[in-house]
């Protein structure tokens, strides 16, 4: 990297958009598990809040792919940021990943954005808590205060399946060694045969946690990790009483939890209001004025399926309004947006709304 590039005025920061990167650097952590660094095209400061994701937009078998995935680095090392992988059985985007992304490669990323992250809920006494791959976010959280010399009290708790799944171990143990305000603590559910293995065994439990930490009750805690690891963790606290407004977890990956208890609901209502809708004569409009198409859609449609039916693809890729893919500018009317994060205050004063979500609430005119 020469002067000219890090030049502070050829140098831009990084906001929520489409950016060209390229892949300067691939770390094999574990067996199945890879880094891939990234950098800019052009000069960049990649500053982003620890704990919050990018998605990449990917070329697979002809189609475009997008899948959105944590920043495992920190924004103290702005020319460049990483997303560590796990290779998933079956997996279409991570098994590509590891098969065929190499250094030198260059695809298109979007964002930074997500609500996870340390810096809105700051507190002097944290509680990190991951299972497998999911030590992502809260090791870019743990990075960035460990650089920063923040004043931070953290307990650092990682659950794994064996000592050779622990992603990220030798550096674990150096910050852990390094300062006396990180607190380490590693859980393997077993050891396989000839390993060896002298922290905790088996899973995170009330007992084990208040061992680790006697007063976690006291900190701010933030979760990642699958699922049934979440839900476990979820319910521990709770019957511990723990104050609920003072726990976060990453959930862009999967489908919250109140959606997922209302999918049975919606497919019962489905018949009873495509019926309804079918008897109105309350259309509206929808214009996309880049190309010069418009589309009349049934109330309670969003603009996403609205650009689908005049043969517009708007970018997607969670479809329930986190990782802001599908960003579009609303220039005339106005919509109802029920996004969960993937959009920057800033961004909806300026007009910007996440298609996947926003329901126009009469005729709109949309800049795509």
């Amino acid at each position: 990297m020469n002067q000219d590039f890090i030049s502070p005025i050829n140098t831009q920061t990084w906001s929520n958009g489409r950016h060209p990167v390229r892949c300067v650097r691939v770390i094999q952590e574990t067996w199945d598990v890879r880094t891939f660094c990234f950098t800019a095209e052009s000069p960049l400061l990649f500053f982003f809040k620890p704990g919050q994701f990018v998605t990449l937009e990917l070329e697979i078998a002809g189609q475009t792919v997008m899948r959105s995935y944590t920043i495992a680095s920190s924004p103290s090392v702005p020319y460049s940021f990483s997303i560590t992988v796990k290779r998933v059985p079956g997996g279409e985007v991570s098994n590509w990943l590891h098969d065929n992304l190499n250094e030198g490669d260059a695809l298109a990323v979007h964002g930074p954005v997500g609500n996870f992250n340390c810096i809105d809920f700051p507190n002097d006494k944290v509680l990190l808590l991951s299972g497998g791959v999911g030590i992502t976010p809260v090791m870019s959280m743990a990075r960035w205060w460990f650089d920063t010399n923040a004043d931070v009290d953290i307990h650092f708790v990682h659950s794994a399946r064996t000592p050779k799944d622990l992603v990220f171990y030798r550096e674990l143990q150096h910050m852990d060694s390094r300062l006396n305000n990180i607190h380490l603590s590693l859980i393997c559910e077993r050891t396989d045969i000839g390993e060896t293995w002298s922290g905790f065994k088996g899973y995170l439990n009330g007992s084990m946690l208040a061992l680790i930490a006697p007063d976690y009750m006291e900190r701010e805690i933030f979760c990642c990790g699958p699922n049934p690891y979440m839900r476990a963790v979820r319910t521990l606290l709770q019957n511990s009483g723990f104050p609920m407004e003072h726990y976060h977890e990453e959930s862009f990956g999967a489908t919250p939890v109140e959606v997922a208890e209302g999918v049975e609901e919606q497919a019962r209502d489905a018949v009873e209001l495509a019926e309804e809708l079918e008897r109105t004569e309350d259309r509206l409009t929808v214009s996309f004025q880049d190309s010069d198409l418009q589309v009349e859609i049934m109330p309670g449609e969003t603009l996403h399926s609205a650009a689908a039916q005049v043969g517009l693809h708007i970018p997607k890729a969670c479809g329930m309004g986190i990782c802001g893919t599908c960003k579009v500018q609303v220039v005339k009317g106005e919509v109802t947006m029920e996004h969960n994060g993937g959009i920057t205050d800033e961004d909806i004063a300026d007009g910007y709304v996440l298609s996947c979500c926003s329901v126009p609430q009469g005729n709109v005119e949309v800049a795509f």
